[in-house]
């Protein structure tokens, strides 16, 4: 009698492995993913990043703008009464230090009368030109200026309730709206003596090293302060993240199948200007869709067939549900050199269910007990006999 449940347990195992590696994939996974075609993966650009854990700044976004950084605007003007008589300077254009920009006529008597050059007093661009050939010059009105852009001020308006997490030296990063996917990091220079009462917030400024002169005094910028940092959170590009509030999710890449998204919801903490934290829903290693996500949650079941993906990932044929074609020998080419598994066991790793493992697993561990149990019977029947 024990050797019939024997049998029955092992027939059981076997019959119960045979079925679920003929499922195929389960269905709510196959609900959840695109499969795109070659043409359709091109035309979407589509992107992806490693979700992994790293160190996760906490931050606080402002608004400001760009400002000619104190000590580097120069104003030029005559120290004679007199009239311009050339002006070589021209305004938004660079000049360097000791170049002639306006030539005066004196006032006083003479003949001819005296003239003088008035220099540029440092190299820079020239702004707010107020003279012309023949005006009169008048030693209390400034001429032009000068400022020196190499670099410039960023002067953010942070809400005072921020005031205590505001410290010289603390990291800072600028985007100005004029340069998209530019990024200045700096640190905090100074925080305003004062607050203004009437909107709430605090002056924090700091210095932008303006290499290629981008930065210009007056445009809007935009400022990310960095409050601190927590290490080994699990994060992902924002531009991953889809969904309304209440409902997040992402596409994460196939590990097997090519040119296939699962769509997966996921739990979402805290976010910066760049990451956001992922608290469930994602392992480290899952390849997640940057660039053209929002573009996939309108794909539907995409160009191309599970079919297909299927056959091009294995080398061989499948039925349209996904479930290999067991009575007939496939005419496709064999897999590619370093695919690394045949087309069973390694496939339906990647398709099991956690309640598919849990019933194989305990299957298994059934018949081990049963086989144990049976050699344990024999071993004290034979005992017995020799007594």
């Amino acid at each position: 009698m024990l050797m019939n449940l024997l049998r029955l347990a092992l027939l059981a195992v076997v019959l119960f492995a045979s079925r679920a590696f003929a499922a195929g994939p389960a269905p709510d996974k196959l609900a959840r993913t695109v499969i795109l075609d070659e043409t359709a993966v091109k035309n979407l650009r589509l992107e992806t990043a490693t979700a992994e854990e790293q160190s996760f700044e906490r931050t606080a976004f402002a608004l400001g703008r760009i400002e000619v950084l104190p000590g580097q605007r120069a104003v030029l003007s005559s120290r004679i009464a007199g009239r311009a008589v050339e002006v070589m300077a021209r305004p938004d254009h660079e000049v360097k230090a000791g170049e002639p920009l306006v030539v005066v006529e004196s006032r006083l008597p003479g003949d001819p009368p005296s003239q003088i050059t008035l220099r540029a007093p440092r190299s820079g661009f020239v702004t707010q030109l107020a003279v012309a050939p023949g005006e009169p010059v008048d030693p209390a009105k400034p001429l032009l200026a000068i400022v020196d852009l190499g670099t410039v001020y960023g002067v953010a308006r942070v809400p005072e309730h921020l005031a205590d997490q505001l410290l010289r030296g603390r990291k800072l990063r600028v985007r100005a709206p004029g340069w998209p996917g530019e990024v200045w990091e700096t640190t905090i220079e100074h925080l305003g003596a004062e607050a203004d009462p009437t909107t709430g917030t605090l002056e924090v400024a700091c210095h932008l090293h303006n290499e290629g002169l981008w930065l210009r005094p007056g445009m809007r910028a935009e400022f990310t302060l960095v409050l601190g940092a927590r290490l080994g959170v699990m994060a992902i590009p924002r531009a991953a993240l889809q969904g309304d509030p209440a409902s997040r999710h992402v596409f994460i890449k196939d590990y097997e199948l090519p040119h296939a998204f699962e769509k997966v919801p996921v739990v979402t903490g805290e976010q910066n200007d760049a990451f956001v934290e992922i608290v469930s829903g994602l392992l480290p290693g899952d390849e997640v869709v940057t660039r053209g996500s929002y573009s996939l949650s309108f794909a539907g079941k995409g160009s191309g067939s599970l079919k297909e993906a299927l056959d091009a990932a294995h080398g061989h044929a499948h039925n349209e549900d996904g479930t290999e074609m067991a009575s007939e020998k496939s005419t496709l080419p064999e897999a590619e050199p370093g695919h690394g598994h045949s087309h069973g066991p390694a496939h339906r790793e990647s398709l099991f269910t956690p309640l598919t493992w849990f019933f194989a697993f305990t299957s298994g561990t059934l018949l081990f007990a049963l086989i144990g149990n049976a050699l344990g019977w024999r071993k004290a029947k034979v005992a017995a006999r020799q007594v």
